[in-house]
């Protein structure tokens, strides 16, 4: 049974059939996407229905534009519920508090998230970069036990909750830096097994930087959007520096466009 079918008797059928299939929920906030045009006004009803629908859900929003910026902050609009953006969410093991409005998160990620931390060996010193609120962090960190795991952000808000999850989670070996990456990476000290560089379209350019940084069968873990006719032509490219060079679906970002995974290996 789909979510939407719930809503049959609730609002109008016109409006139900326009809604978005699928939403997401991060802790108590339900996520819709854009909502397409015709139902402005129809919003805050759709809302409040969704409360009555889901107990667990205490606030609803809907996204109100594309991540942008440099501290790629999201854009979403209240449409019901308590007004606080501030929740935690919980998974693989880990507790995550964050403000949605001020800070991305994608909770579609979380299965990725742990296909890498299953990949951490107990020796590895890994760099997450781009790291946020810090999720890969603390899986890592939580699932894997590795020797230690250094974080860099730049959004400010995402960093100090980054500082506060490694603390949720009583974490040990979790090093969390705000800054830019081009400028914390050269004052970065030893070098690193694995590097995880999750900023599909822009997280390529940081790769000579990092390149100094790594270890000699070191593994980078890079994202990027694709189709699924490009991939061969990127594992072509890429295997001009590493040796092994493998691509994993990490989700769908628009129609016959993948979130890819780039797993390099020197």
């Amino acid at each position: 049974m789909s979510w939407k079918s719930l809503l049959r008797g609730k609002l109008p059928s016109v409006i139900i059939d326009k809604l978005p299939s699928a939403f997401d929920v991060i802790g108590h906030i339900l996520v819709f996407n854009e909502f397409p045009s015709g139902i402005t006004k129809w919003e805050k009803k759709i809302g409040g229905v969704v409360l009555q629908l889901f107990p667990h859900v205490k606030t609803v929003v809907k996204k109100s534009g594309k991540v942008s910026g440099r501290l790629r902050v999201p854009k979403v609009k209240w449409l019901a519920g308590d007004k606080s953006l501030v929740t935690t969410h919980k998974e693989n093991g880990v507790v995550l508090r964050l403000d949605i409005g001020k800070c991305y998160f994608s909770p579609r990620s979380s299965s990725e998230r742990l296909r890498v931390a299953q990949l951490v060996k107990k020796h590895e010193r890994v760099l997450v970069l781009f790291s946020g609120v810090g999720p890969f962090p603390c899986v890592i960190s939580k699932l894997s036990k590795p020797k230690e795991v250094v974080a860099v952000e730049v959004n400010k808000v995402a960093h100090q909750f980054a500082v506060e999850n490694v603390k949720l989670n009583k974490l040990s070996n979790v090093i969390i830096i705000q800054g830019d990456v081009k400028k914390v990476l050269p004052k970065l000290s030893g070098k690193f097994d694995r590097v995880v560089m999750p900023l599909p379209k822009s997280a390529e350019k940081y790769l000579p930087l990092v390149m100094k940084l790594l270890t000699s069968k070191a593994v980078v873990h890079l994202y990027t959007f694709a189709k699924e006719e490009e991939f061969s032509g990127l594992v072509q490219s890429y295997r001009k520096t590493f040796k092994k060079v493998s691509v994993v679906k990490a989700g769908v970002f628009a129609p016959g466009v993948f979130r890819i995974c780039l797993d390099l290996q020197l």
